[in-house]
């Protein structure tokens, strides 16, 4: 299967069979991440050596404006889209089969994880697995130690406070905090 048809299949968020074909690209793109977070992780990089391990982990051109502060995890890189002047700061996971799109502007603090993965609830087949995509639009700020799950799309110019868990989708311009994150106001603008 080719890069093309899995992220098809992942980005319509169909069931992921465990005796599917899917788990071995899941292992193929893993031991690639693995390699190239390895890299990022390791050593210092100038911010476009940083530029370029990035478009390398993605296998997109990565726009010049992008800054991150490593480290940073994924097990997989290539289903990330990032926008253009995105910051990413230190010790980010990202569990990205299932899709993430960080919009123009969008600030990522520490510690942040975006899952796109959920195990199936029948015991009999927690191995298989449900994607779903994580979409931020753009000038989105995720405060430190935040946890977006899967599915879930955040608005323009919205806020998520710092430890909070994102379970449904943030309005445009709105400020939400806590486990599960609550509307704690809107920005006037």
């Amino acid at each position: 299967m080719n890069l093309e048809k899995f992220f098809d299949y992942m980005n319509n968020g169909k069931k992921v069979d465990e005796a599917s074909g899917l788990f071995k690209v899941f292992h193929a793109l893993a031991q690639e991440a693995l390699k190239i977070t390895m890299e990022i992780n390791t050593k210092y990089h100038s911010e476009d050596e940083l530029v370029w391990l990035f478009s390398k982990l993605t296998g997109r051109k990565v726009d010049p404006s992008f800054r991150v502060f490593p480290p940073f995890y994924t097990d997989c890189g290539k289903n990330i889209i990032i926008g253009k002047n995105v910051f990413i700061n230190s010790c980010c996971r990202f569990q990205d089969q299932g899709g993430i799109v960080l919009g123009d502007g969008c600030f990522i603090g520490h510690n942040v994880t975006v899952a796109t993965l959920n195990h199936d609830l029948n015991p009999e087949a927690r191995a298989d697995m449900h994607p779903k995509s994580v979409i931020l639009g753009k000038n989105v700020w995720v405060g430190s130690d935040s946890t977006i799950l899967p599915g879930v799309k955040i608005g323009d110019g919205a806020v998520v406070g710092a430890g909070s868990v994102v379970t449904k989708n943030v309005a445009a311009n709105t400020v939400v905090c806590g486990n599960p994150a609550r509307v704690l106001k809107k920005i006037s603008l």
